[in-house]
Parts: structure tokens; sequence; C-alpha cells
């Protein structure tokens, strides 16, 4: 049975007069994990979820199964907990029937030929467990016999959406992401990447670059803790903008007073530009949202000034705004998220390929400016301490190295830092944006992040990685 016929098939199990929706999803998941160097595992998973929601006489159930069997026991279990359900004051009522664009059933923007909306790659939706081990095997050989470690996946989704008011959906996504470490006695290295693509993964680069940084970090000293000029790689980037992304620009945040944000304020230095794009045609997003609402293109910060937030329908009802298709299961509590965040590169010179940890994504540029500083790859562990002022907690990881005079001159032991990400890209703070952005993956697997390297005024570390 299709998704469109089995979410058919449970919109007509329920009760006449009661709002329901139905969102079927089929995902297919296929990892490859290597550590020590070898393939020790591969898995692949196929799975379908129904997530149904109602509505009726003021009260609202949600509930998902996976268990195709027993849709009628599923259907009657979730209207008997709508009946028994506190009311609901803020239910925005179902998605209306609309134009979908990309999203709208049956047509679509797929890949050639698929006929589903959204990004969909079908060879990677095809990709066989020896196309993810040659990458593995590329990564292994480019290391040149250091100890590398880390995944390579493939995932591929179809979803339709139904719902009682007569919004119809149906649309699709492909993913395929490598992150992998290579590592000596006293360093790591990394190297992630991710595309609708797989294709677009190559496994012997990955590994060269992973190699070279792990080579470069050996021996690292010990650097006083304080407030450092920092070059932060992509990797390193894509965790303050996925910090942002829940805790900033996720509306409910906003409207219960949780957000730093201040909409209309120049809150970011110039440089900044910041949107939400799962139409790109390098997002790993599905083209709709849980709510049948088409995602749509947000420009959340324009060259420095907050100018928006993504919503779902309950937030939009009360803002008097429109949804963006950003809700999320489980959102009357938590709000929207971005699913397809990005930071825009600027337009400069092509990146110089050079040996050693700057050797990526426009980063020896903005090295050659520092007179003393750091070039950190990666943010690691992160907590947010203050939701209001965004004020983070982590440790640096897979390599950090002392920038002296416009050079890298030497490998640094991790730190741990304390730092408000909204205020290490206020006005003035920001003091160059890379020309090369690069897709990484998201902290889940639907959610994917694009970001340049950036070169900020000050970053406070607290102290060492031990304390």
């Amino acid at each position: 049975m299709s998704e469109t016929d089995l979410a058919a098939r449970v919109l007509q199990l329920v009760d006449a007069g009661v709002e329901a929706e139905v969102v079927v999803e089929r995902a297919a998941l296929s990892l490859t994990r290597f550590a020590n160097s070898y393939i020790h595992q591969n898995v692949a998973d196929e799975t379908t979820t129904v997530r149904l929601r109602l509505h009726a006489d003021g009260r609202t159930a949600t509930a998902s199964s996976t268990v195709l069997d027993g849709i009628e026991d599923f259907v009657r279990r979730t209207v008997a907990s709508m009946r028994l359900a506190p009311l609901d004051p803020t239910w925005p009522g179902l998605t209306p029937p609309a134009a979908g664009g990309a999203a709208d059933a049956p047509g679509g923007t797929g890949g050639a030929g698929s006929g589903i909306a959204g990004n969909v790659d079908e060879a990677t939706a095809a990709a066989a467990p020896d196309e993810r081990a040659a990458r593995v095997r590329a990564f292994v050989e480019q290391a040149g016999g250091l100890e590398v470690a880390g995944y390579c996946r493939t995932s591929a989704t179809r979803v339709a959406y139904l719902n009682s008011a007569g919004q119809h959906l149906f649309g699709g996504r492909t993913s395929a992401a490598m992150d992998g470490i290579a590592r000596t006695a006293t360093s790591d290295g990394l190297a992630r990447l991710a595309s609708p693509r797989l294709a677009d993964i190559d496994g012997a680069v990955l590994g060269a670059r992973a190699a070279a940084k792990a080579r470069a970090g050996a021996d690292p000293v010990e650097l006083a803790p304080g407030r450092y000029e920092v070059v932060l790689e992509p990797t390193a980037v894509a965790d303050v903008l996925q910090m942002l992304a829940i805790y900033g620009f996720n509306a409910k945040m906003l409207q219960d007073r949780q957000s730093f944000l201040e909409l209309g304020a120049a809150q970011f230095d110039p440089a900044v530009t910041i949107v939400e794009d799962a139409t790109a045609p390098d997002s790993t997003a599905l083209p709709f949202d849980v709510e049948g609402t088409p995602r749509r293109r947000v420009v959340l910060v324009d060259r420095g000034m907050s100018s928006a937030v993504v919503h779902d329908r309950r937030t939009a009802a009360k803002g008097q705004a429109a949804s963006t298709g950003h809700a999320i299961p489980g959102g009357a509590s938590f709000g929207a998220v971005p699913a397809s965040l990005r930071l825009l590169a600027h337009d400069g010179p092509a990146p110089v390929e050079v040996d050693g940890p700057a050797a990526d994504s426009g980063v020896a540029a903005l090295v050659g400016g520092v007179e003393r500083g750091l070039l950190v790859t990666d943010n690691h562990y992160t907590r947010v301490l203050d939701p209001r002022t965004l004020v983070v907690t982590g440790l640096t990881r897979n390599g950090v190295w002392l920038i002296e005079d416009g050079r890298v001159t030497r490998p640094v032991r991790n730190f741990r830092f304390t730092q408000s990400y909204p205020q290490a890209l206020a006005p003035g703070a920001v003091l160059g944006v890379g020309p090369r952005a690069v897709e990484l993956p998201g902290p889940w697997s639907e959610s994917g992040t694009v970001a340049p390297a950036l070169r900020l005024a000050s970053w406070n570390y607290t102290g060492g990685a031990s304390g």
C-alpha cells in the first residue's frame, strides 16, 4: 500500500465531525560504521510511521504508530484519547487546501524522473552497501596509516500528508553524509560533509583532510584561558547556527520571551545574513512540515538586522502571521525549528587549497588577517546555560591551533568555553566570512546546516578541557 493510500485509509476511519490530519512517513536509513580503520557495522532499517492528530469539541490528541496491522485499533485509541484530553484553547485549525507549489501532489520538483516534490536523488535512495564501503576504503587509504573512525550513511524518505479539510501533499528527500576522524597518539583530525546526493561525498578528499589535521595537531601545547580572536571552521560555525535555530529563530521562544531576538533590531554584524531555505537545491529537508504547510525561504537575519522567525500554525495564529512550514512533531510545547539553515558566504576569490589545518573553505585567507588568535575546528558537547542571552558552554574538539602574524604556528590543547553566541556575531564582532559554504549534517537526520568559515573578534575560553 502506498503512503498516500495508507493515509487515506486512516482518514476514512476517523469519525465524521472530527478534524483530522494524517502523516505517513516511510523512511529508509542505511549506515556503514568504521573504527580502528575497518568497517565493523553495516545496518539498514526501513520504517513506516503513521502520525495522527485529531481535534473535536475543543480537545486535541496526537499519536503515532509503526504497527500497520492494527490501524483500526490505533485510530480508535486516538479518538478515545482525544475525548479525555484537556481543552486546547490555542488550536489553530487544520491547514486549508491550497496550492502547495513544489510540494503539491501529484507533481513535484524532485530528482530526474522521480515525480516527488523535494530533493530526491534516486541513486542515493538505491545506494548499496558497497558504495558506502568504497568511500570508507578511500577515507582509510588517504589517512596514510593513521587510525580512523566514523560513518557513512544514506537515507531516503517519502511522506504523504492528508487532512479532513482537503489538503493533500506528497514529497520526499534523500540525504548522504560522511563524518570521520583520523587519530595520532596525541591528536584527532575531523572531516565532515552532507548532501542530498551520495555522489557528492568523496571519501578520499575527506580522509586526506582528516589526516592532515590530525598530523598538524600532534603534541599540542597548553595556552592560558581568556578571550581570543578566532577563526571558526564551518564545522564549528554549524554548531553556532544550530543553537540560533533552536533557541533564537523559533517563534514560540520569542513569544514566550525566551529568545534573545529583537525583530527589527541590528543585533548582528552587517556581514551576517542567515536564511532558512528548504527549497534550495542542496537542502536535505522535506518540502513541507508535519502540519501540511509547504516550507518557504525565510530571511532570518538580513545584513545584520533580525528580520524574521519561523512559525508553525499555533505561533502564526498567536502572532497574526502565516506559518512558514516549520512545525515539528511535539511542536505544541517546543515551537517551530528551521530545517535547512544557512549563513550566506561572501563573494570573493576562490579558496586556495593549502596543506595543513587551514586547507578548507577559504580558511587560509581568514587566518592571514589574524595577528594572534586561534583556529578552531569544532565545538563539542555544547549546552545552553541561559536561553535568553544564548550563553553556551562547550569544548573545542578535533583540532585547535595558535595563529601568529597570519600563520598557523602550533597546535593547542582543547579549551572549555562559555560564550554568548549572539554576542560573538554582534555588530563589529565579525571580521570576516569565508567565500565558500559547505553542507554539514544537522542534529537530527532531516535537518542540515550550510556554513562558511568565520573570523570573529572574540571568543571566551574559560579553561582547559579538564577543568
